[in-house]
């Protein structure tokens, strides 16, 4: 399969001013940001058709990535498991992803806490996946994809009504949450072709909770411009329907203007 990288970089950038890296693996994509020493983005590289799969052809052929600096990895997979912090048991991860369908094998398990720790999210990577990183860099640091935009929405909880569909597009898949007076009632993580899956996925979800069509808000981050999933598309469908850029935690050099295009949730907010 033929591999294509877009790059973006500061005005000024230099190599040699990568002090951080921060990695971001969908199963047919990559994202890489080079930080600098203050935590600005200095440099972004897109891999298509390049992801978590072939992790270790990525970082031989990403030069970033060549950089002996910390790395944090955020790894976008359908294998994932939310557990409330009370209940939360250290040592059993594996327990907790046998309901979320892990495969077999050797794995490395991690954990994130959201909303002060009352949410762990729960996932994993093969052993061999482990590997390939620690060897690579000086200090790793494992994140599921869906932390930045959990971390996100527990932020901004109170500024959700009562019923509210929240989507993270990205490319083949989506991120889909569910906000019942401002608390988190659903979330999951769906593969998509088209916008009739987008569609599909919201009114079941939608259904499921017994929310008001003619009350709940549907809001869309991430589809990209040439995308289908626009203004005019949702409020065909919806009565209460936005599409939404995130409040930034990103700083930027100059010489990015292309960067907002990609419409990548991860370039405006990342989970730190």
């Amino acid at each position: 399969m033929k591999t294509e990288t877009k790059v973006y970089k500061s005005d000024k950038f230099d190599v040699e001013d990568t002090a951080g890296l921060s990695l971001f693996l969908y199963p047919n994509s990559a994202f890489v940001f080079a930080k600098d020493k203050n935590g600005a983005n200095i440099a972004v590289h897109h891999h298509l058709n390049l992801g978590l799969e072939e992790l270790e052809q990525l970082l031989s052929a990403d030069q970033l990535l060549k950089q002996d600096v910390p790395c944090k990895v955020y790894f976008h997979k359908p294998v994932f498991a939310l557990i409330p912090g009370l209940l939360f048991q250290p040592g059993q991860e594996a327990e907790y992803l046998i309901f979320a369908g892990e495969p077999s094998g050797k794995h490395h398990y991690f954990t994130c806490g959201l909303d002060s720790n009352n949410l762990i999210l729960v996932s994993s990577i093969t052993s061999q996946q482990q590997k390939a990183l620690e060897s690579r860099f000086p200090e790793v640091s494992f994140y599921h994809g869906a932390c930045s935009f959990l971390s996100y929405l527990f932020k901004e909880r109170f500024n959700l009504i009562g019923q509210e569909i929240l989507i993270d597009y990205n490319g083949g898949q989506m991120y889909l949450a569910a906000f019942t007076d401002q608390e988190l009632s659903l979330f999951n993580m769906f593969e998509i072709e088209s916008p009739e899956d987008v569609l599909k996925y919201t009114l079941i979800a939608m259904d499921q909770l017994k929310f008001d069509k003619k009350h709940a808000r549907v809001s869309v981050f991430g589809s990209p411009e040439e995308n289908e999933i626009t203004q005019e598309w949702g409020e065909t469908y919806f009565h209460h329907f936005r599409m939404v850029k995130p409040h930034a935690n990103q700083n930027y050099g100059h010489g990015f203007k292309h960067l907002k295009s990609e419409n990548l949730f991860e370039a405006n907010w990342q989970m730190d």
